[in-house]
C-alpha cells in the first residue's frame, strides 16, 4: 500500500500506482542546461512508461575524496536551479543535506531531503530533517545492516516526522569495493517505510589512490533488476549525457542515452513479479 506522504508527493503525475517510483538526475548541478536537459529527457520517458519521477541532483556534496573535486556552483545558484527544475517541469525534487543548519534552508527548495550513508547516525541532522516536515530519505550506511536502520527511523518518528523513507546502496566489502545485500530490502521495508535501491551508488570502487571513486556502471541493470525482483519500491539512478565528462561520480553513472530502454525492462518485470 502507497503511504500518504508518497500518493502526495506524486499528485501531479499520472502513473501507474502499481509501478515502482524513480529518483533519478545528475550526480551535482553542474549547470542550467544539463540540469533541465536531463529533467525534460526522464520526465518524459517517465510519463510514457507512467512511472512515478523524482528529480534529483546535489546542490553541494561535501563528501569528496580530493580536496580538488568539484563541489558545487554555490549552494544559493544550485538550489534555484533545482526549485527551477521542479517547477518547469510540475516534478518533486530531493538533494542532500550534511549538516543540521542546512535542513530548514534546503526545504524551502526541495520536497526530499536526503541523508547521505556515512551521515545516516547523525542525530542532529536526523531530528533538524524531521523537523522540517518534508519526506526525510535516510541512506543505509555502508558499514549498518538493513536492520539498524530501525534507529534513524525511530529517531525520526521521535522528532515528530513520519514521512520517512530508506535506501539501501551498498555495504563496504573490503577497501575499494560494496557489495549489495537484497536481505536489507525486506529488513527495511519490515520498518515500514518505502524502500529505494540506489543503484549506481551501489557500484562505487572507493578509496582509489587517483583520488577520484571508481564504479562498475555496465552492471547497473543488474543491480536494477535484482532490486525490483526483490521488491524494492522505488529506484535511484543518477544519470548524465557524458558520464566521461560529469564533474561528479562520472565512473558509476549510467549514460543518459540508455535510460529508456533499460526502464522498459524494469518495468517489465515489475509486472511479472506482482
Amino acid at each position: 500500500m502507497t503511504p500518504t506522504f508518497l500518493a502526495d508527493l506524486f499528485k501531479n503525475q499520472n502513473y501507474n500506482p502499481d509501478n515502482f517510483f524513480l529518483i533519478a538526475g545528475p550526480c551535482i548541478v553542474e549547470n542550467e542546461d544539463l540540469v533541465m536537459g536531463i529533467a525534460d529527457k526522464v520526465s518524459g520517458i517517465c510519463k510514457r512508461l507512467e512511472i512515478p519521477y523524482v528529480f534529483k541532483a546535489s546542490y553541494r556534496k561535501a563528501n569528496r575524496t580530493s580536496a580538488n573535486s568539484f563541489t558545487g556552483l554555490g549552494d544559493d545558484i544550485g538550489l534555484n536551479l533545482i526549485k527551477k527544475v521542479g517547477t518547469t517541469f510540475q516534478l518533486p525534487t530531493t538533494s542532500d543535506v550534511h549538516a543540521a543548519d542546512e535542513c530548514a534552508i534546503a526545504a524551502d527548495y526541495i520536497d526530499i531531503l536526503q541523508i547521505p550513508a556515512f551521515l545516516c547516525r547523525q542525530t542532529d541532522l536526523l531530528v533538524a530533517a524531521a523537523a522540517t516536515n518534508k519526506i526525510v530519505n535516510v541512506k543505509k550506511g555502508q558499514f549498518l545492516s538493513g536492520q539498524s536502520m530501525q534507529f534513524a527511523v525511530e529517531k525520526i518518528k521521535k522528532a515528530g516526522n513520519e514521512k520517512i523513507m530508506l535506501t539501501e546502496r551498498g555495504t563496504t566489502f573490503g577497501y575499494q569495493d560494496l557489495v549489495v545485500d537484497y536481505r536489507n530490502i525486506p529488513w527495511m521495508q519490515a520498518q515500514g517505510t518505502p524502500v529505494i535501491m540506489d543503484v549506481t551508488h551501489s557500484l562505487q570502487q572507493p578509496n582509489q589512490t587517483s583520488g577520484v571513486t571508481g564504479g562498475n556502471p555496465q552492471l547497473i541493470g543488474t543491480i536494477a533488476k535484482a532490486a525490483i525482483a526483490a521488491g524494492a519500491d522505488g529506484l535511484f539512478i543518477e544519470t548524465h549525457p557524458n558520464p566521461s565528462k560529469a564533474l561528479s561520480d562520472g565512473a558509476n553513472m549510467l549514460q543518459l542515452d540508455l535510460l529508456e530502454n533499460l526502464l522498459e525492462q524494469l518495468v517489465r518485470l515489475r509486472k511479472a513479479v506482482m
